[in-house]
C-alpha cells in the first residue's frame, strides 16, 4: 500500500491460474477480457519471481502467490486460505497473510 492506494501484484503463474478459473466458471473470452483488465489497470503491478521459497508443503501450488509477494516486497497476502497459516511460523522471509474480512475493513477505513 502506498499513499492509501492498494496494489494487487500478480505473476504469470498466477494470471495463468485466474485465466484457467474463470475459463471453467465462465468462458475463454471473458477469462482474456478480465486478464486483460488486469494488466491494464494502473492498481496492478506484474511481478516476476527469480526464487521459488516453497515455504507452503501442504499446498504447493499455492507458493505461487508467496514466491509473487516476496519479488513485489508485498505488505500482505489476502486469503481465507488455511495453508497460508503456516506462514505465521516463518521467520525470514517474514510475509502477513490477512483474512479477506480483514482487508475488506482496511478498505472501508480508507473511504
Amino acid at each position: 500500500m502506498q499513499t492509501g492506494e492498494y496494489v494487487l501484484c500478480v505473476s504469470t503463474e498466477i494470471l495463468e491460474e485466474y485465466a484457467e478459473i474463470i475459463t471453467k466458471k465462465m468462458s475463454v473470452q471473458v477469462a482474456a477480457n478480465v486478464i486483460r483488465l488486469l494488466l491494464e489497470s494502473k492498481n496492478v503491478e506484474f511481478v516476476t519471481p527469480y526464487f521459488k521459497l516453497n515455504l507452503l508443503e501442504v499446498d504447493h501450488d499455492d507458493n505461487k502467490f508467496v514466491d509473487c509477494a516476496f519479488a513485489a516486497n508485498a505488505t500482505f497476502i489476502v486469503s481465507d486460505d488455511k495453508h497460508f497459516e503456516v506462514l505465521k511460523r516463518v521467520d525470514f522471509p517474514r510475509i502477513l497473510v490477512i483474512k479477506l474480512r480483514e482487508f475488506l475493513g482496511l478498505l472501508q477505513s480508507n473511504q
